[in-house]
Formats: structure tokens, C-alpha cells, sequence
């Protein structure tokens, strides 16, 4: 069994990691969103605050496995990848998985960049000038740099169905959430970008159609999108271009 930490109301970071345990079929438990005695928010504090922890991690996520204690995204996802077949067995194919998934956490850190550009703990009220003109070219400069990388690498599968051949890898799982969230907080701006990243998008269909995904994606384990998280929807950093009439 085991025990994730992460905020209880909001996808964020903690998705990627949701997503992984879902497709495992693992057994965990969401330990902010529980109730009761060791469980909650303040049970995610406890460990945050150093309490019971030889080498707390710096910040959620941050999973339990026995007496392991493992935080940062991608190392979670690492780990995982290799005791439940979302990984590669090979040295190489590993490190090259977990290269795929930190070029992921850089492309989720400029997302959140697009609504606080300047300072996270401001609210977005203080900084929707910066970020209109943040968002404006994560658009247009920075979406096409990330999504055209991943769709080359689909590219270049020979006709696998996964990024990394017939068999789904945590990397599958995280683009997949990267789409999702993406679509959400920009809908007009992928809408544009769909016809020019097919295999990208495909592959989002896919991984949504796998059976645990789907259950997961349908049940209330799933958190909705909301202005709290990584993606967020503000209509003005998503505005449709405007077209000419003739």
C-alpha cells in the first residue's frame, strides 16, 4: 500500500503520479483527502515539517513506499516505472524515460509561469498584465518547441502505439495529462495546434481509452480542473485569433 501526499483539491504535480498508480493498478492511499486521525492536510504537514522523517522532502509530492520516502515528480515516477512495467528494463531505456519525463516537469513549470509570472506567492489579480504577455508567447514560441519534440519521438516509433513501443510508460501517462491540461487551460490555442500534432493527440485518446484510465478518469478519485492548479483557464491568456474577412 502506498501513501501519497499531495494537496487534497487540486491535480497539480500529484496527477502524474495518480495516473502511474491508476494504470498499475497499485493499491495507494490519497493521504490529504483522507479523514480521520493520520490523515488530511496535517497529516501531509507533519512530514513536511521534518516530523518523523530522517530526510524530509522539500516539497508535495512525495510518496510512502514502507519506510521509503520519496518526493520530486519525476523520481516518483522512476521509481514506480520500474517495479510496475511502465518503465524500460534496460539501463538505457530507463535513464531515456526519465529524460522524457524531467523535459515534462520543465514544460509543467512554464505552464504555471503563463498565470504567475512574477511571483508565485502574488495573486494573478497582481500580475495578469505580465502574464498576458507571458502567456502570449508560451503560446506561440514555447508550446510548439515542447509538443513538436514529443511528436517527432511519436514520429520515430515505427508505428508503436506508445512513445516507447506497444506498452504504455509513465511518460505515456504524463503527455497524456500535458494534452488534457493543456486543452483545458488553452482550448482555442489547441484547437489550432490538434491537426499539427495528430500523433500527440492520438495518443491522449489512447491512453484516456485504456480500461483503468477510463474507470479512473469516470470515478471521484479523479479531480476536475480548477483555477487552483497548474492549469488554469482565463479566457484573456487564451484569446482566439482574429481572422480577416474577405
Amino acid at each position: 500500500m502506498y501513501a501519497l501526499y499531495y494537496w487534497p483539491t487540486i491535480q497539480g504535480r500529484g496527477e502524474f503520479i495518480r495516473l502511474s498508480l491508476e494504470e498499475a493498478d497499485a493499491p495507494y492511499r490519497d493521504v490529504a483527502r483522507e479523514s480521520g486521525r493520520g490523515a488530511g492536510v496535517p497529516a501531509l504537514l507533519h512530514f513536511l515539517q521534518g516530523r518523523g522523517i530522517a530526510r524530509p522532502p522539500f516539497a508535495p509530492p512525495f510518496l510512502m513506499a514502507g519506510r521509503l520516502v520519496i518526493g520530486q515528480t519525476a523520481n516518483i515516477l522512476q521509481f514506480l516505472g520500474t517495479r510496475h512495467a511502465l518503465a524500460p528494463r534496460t539501463e538505457s531505456g530507463r535513464l531515456w524515460t526519465h529524460e522524457l519525463q524531467l523535459t515534462i516537469a520543465d514544460l509543467v513549470a512554464e505552464v504555471h509561469d503563463t498565470h504567475h509570472p512574477i511571483a508565485v506567492d502574488l495573486y494573478y489579480e497582481d500580475q495578469m498584465k505580465e502574464a498576458r504577455r507571458k502567456a502570449a508567447d508560451f503560446l506561440k514560441n514555447r508550446v510548439p518547441k515542447y509538443l513538436g519534440y514529443f511528436e517527432k519521438i511519436l514520429a520515430g516509433t515505427r508505428g508503436s502505439k506508445f512513445l516507447l513501443g506497444a506498452k504504455p510508460s509513465y511518460v505515456d501517462l504524463s503527455l497524456f495529462q500535458i494534452v488534457a491540461g493543456l486543452s483545458y487551460a488553452f482550448p482555442n490555442a489547441m484547437a489550432r495546434a490538434a491537426p499539427k500534432y495528430r500523433r500527440l493527440f492520438a495518443l491522449h485518446a489512447r491512453v484516456q481509452e485504456r480500461p483503468r484510465i477510463a474507470a479512473y478518469l469516470a470515478s471521484p478519485r479523479r479531480i476536475a480542473f480548477n483555477e487552483d492548479g497548474i492549469f488554469r483557464r482565463y479566457p484573456e491568456l487564451d484569446a482566439a485569433r482574429k481572422t480577416r474577412k474577405t
